[in-house]
């Protein structure tokens, strides 16, 4: 019974057997497959994906599917290329040169490159605290020698650093806020002031004060009274409205400028350095916008068409020298229908013994087609044409001649001043320019004459411009309460369209704004002087031609990104700090490795920095700094 009992059975076993083999199988096939599919998602590592691994922080499973083939119209279609670099814009550009293989310079980016711990985190180099210069050094104003006899003011060889702090004054204390600052300043902030009898009348010493009455040699019955005599005499110059940015040559204390800042009236005065008068240091001093400048033999850095007034009251300049070479030169930074007041002795003694030097001047003005529009007492006001047909329609003989056709005027920087009058362009720009306050907003018709990559875009990326610079501003007051600060001379390192300047402006800002352009950006101070503004080419390879300590707040925007590639930037930061004052403020906004290497100079000049997140957020490349020079 056992043995059927057994075979019996048998048949099941083997059919389950049967079935548990291929269960198996099937599990184990499965399994193969799944396993291969999890190897096939990965690559073997190599020396290419290895180094491109860190920037993909997609998981395998996430990875984005392939693009589907293109289709036969899309095959056929041509490829569009476009080549060129980024300019300081931000646009593109295909006005580039490429120069010899330079060796050292590939060395050095190689250097910065390798600049990296075993983490692949960038170091920051150490820079030790400069020391401070000889006392006697406390108002030098690097690169410049002493002035020649007509005023031409010589640069030292480029890049040179000072290499020390400049040291403030004994007793120098925090400037006076504006307005008050207008009439007295501190006397120990600006300790070589001479109060001798050329200017007696026009500052005086109180205590520990310097004191500005106002008049003086240069305006007998004060400055007020001065102004208003011009206004009634040509009341088209319409102060504030009309004319909106003046040049002052000379300009003893800047009281010309100081009290037309009450008319709505934004005046550059401008001298040669005087280390007996120092009329800039002073003029700066006070809050009055001016910088070292005189007429000689190269063309001052500002562009043509630059002012609606220019103003010499017994500046010292013989404007009929040398065929009139000097007047010329004004006769270019003078916008087309603009007016040039006179004031000094040969007018109101043109009919004795100074009748000689009254009737070349009149000789002169009317050869460059000026009309004299009005003279009274000791004033006399020219107005400049406002097209060519004057001087087309004088004698083909006639000197001074018209200046040749490719003749650059915004050509300033390190030109020669030229004997020829410049020519105003046939379009009308430059004089066509909307009174103040709507010129400020307004995108100037010499926008359009800017080298750019860009055509029907301009007055977008002007007007975006002028959004972005407001933002800017607008966070500054938020987060700094910069409106709260004692600022009154402010100065922007890279202006571009002059859009930082106009915010502070929009924001009613009690302060005035130098927009410089450096040299290796774009040509933009035509457009900062046609929105109402006042500016100055410079390159930041030299020291900017001021004194100490006369700016409160510096501004710069994408600078040093730029200037690292031609200048030294410890030397441009030791040059920031020479020119700002104790309790002025800085702020760079740059490329994150440039702001942390600036971070690390900040701290060896001296300052308090801070670094923030720009507006993009933590993960920008951009970062801004935040600094503070303490008293």
């Amino acid at each position: 019974m056992k043995s059927m009992n057994t075979s019996s059975s048998s048949p099941h076993s083997t059919n389950l057997s049967t079935f548990t083999k291929i269960v198996s199988f099937s599990l184990l096939s499965f399994s193969l497959f799944v396993v291969f599919k999890c190897f096939s998602a990965y690559t073997i590592p190599t020396p290419h994906n290895q180094q491109l691994s860190f920037s993909n922080t997609t998981p395998a499973a996430e990875t984005t599917p392939l693009a589907p083939p293109p289709t036969v119209e899309e095959a056929e279609r041509p490829v569009l290329e476009r080549t060129g670099i980024i300019n300081e814009l931000g646009m593109m550009t295909e006005d580039f040169v490429v120069g010899e293989f330079d060796e050292g310079l590939i060395e050095s980016i190689v250097a910065v490159a390798n600049t990296s711990d075993e983490r692949g985190e960038r170091k920051v180099v150490r820079v030790d605290k400069f020391s401070i210069c000889e006392m006697n050094m406390s108002d030098y104003v690097p690169g410049f020698d002493d002035v020649d006899s007509d005023f031409q003011l010589n640069m030292s060889e480029k890049g040179k650093g000072l290499g020390c702090l400049v040291p403030r004054p004994k007793g120098y204390k925090l400037h006076i806020p504006w307005p008050k600052s207008r009439d007295e300043v501190w006397f120990d902030n600006i300790p070589h002031t001479l109060v001798d009898r050329e200017n007696k009348d026009a500052v005086l010493r109180k205590d520990d004060k310097l004191v500005f009455p106002g008049d003086g040699p240069q305006f007998i019955r004060g400055t007020n009274k001065y102004l208003d005599q011009i206004s009634k005499m040509v009341p088209e110059i319409a102060f504030g409205h009309h004319t909106r940015v003046a040049l002052d040559i000379s300009s003893g204390l800047a009281s010309f400028g100081a009290y037309l800042l009450e008319w709505n009236v934004t005046t550059l005065s401008i001298a040669p350095r005087d280390v007996h008068h120092n009329q800039i240091e002073l003029a700066l001093e006070r809050g009055v916008p001016a910088m070292i400048a005189a007429f000689g033999r190269r063309r001052l850095p500002y562009p043509s068409q630059a002012f609606d007034l220019v103003h010499c009251s017994r500046c010292g300049v013989n404007w009929t020298v040398n065929g009139g070479i000097l007047l010329l030169e004004a006769n270019r930074l003078l916008r087309g229908g603009g007016y040039f007041v006179w004031e000094a002795e040969p007018i109101y003694k043109s009919e004795h013994e100074l009748g000689g030097q009254w009737r070349a001047m009149e000789d002169l003005t009317r050869n460059i087609c000026w009309e004299l529009v009005n003279k009274e007492e000791y004033i006399a006001i020219w107005q400049k044409p406002l097209n060519n047909s004057c001087y087309l329609n004088r004698d083909p003989n006639a000197q001074p001649s018209l200046c040749n056709t490719d003749d650059d005027p915004e050509d300033i920087w390190d030109t020669e001043v030229k004997a020829c009058i410049t020519r105003l362009p046939e379009n009308g720009y430059g004089t066509n320019t909307s009174d103040w306050p709507a010129r400020l907003h307004s995108p100037p018709d010499r926008l359009f004459t800017i080298q750019m990559d860009a055509e029907k875009s301009r007055k977008e990326l002007y007007k975006a411009d002028s959004k972005y610079t407001n933002e800017i501003v607008s966070g500054y007051v938020g987060a700094f309460h910069l409106n709260q600060m004692n600022l009154r001379n402010v100065m922007d390192m890279k202006a571009g369209y002059g859009g930082y300047a106009a915010a502070l402006v929009d924001f009613q800002f009690s302060s005035w704004v130098m927009n410089v352009v450096p040299v290796s950006s774009p040509n933009t101070l035509p457009l900062i002087y046609d929105r109402g503004l006042i500016g100055v080419m410079h390159d930041w390879c030299e020291p900017f031609p001021t004194y100490p300590r006369t700016y409160d707040l510096l501004n710069a925007v994408g600078l040093f990104s730029v200037e690292q590639r031609r200048c030294n930037i410890t030397n441009i930061m030791l040059e920031m700090d020479r020119i700002l004052r104790p309790g002025g403020r800085v702020y760079i906004r740059d490329t994150t490795v440039v702001i942390e290497q600036l971070e690390e100079i900040a701290k060896a000049v001296g300052w308090v920095p801070f670094m923030f997140d720009s507006g993009e957020g933590p993960h920008s490349s951009w970062k801004l700094l935040a600094c503070e020079k303490r008293l």
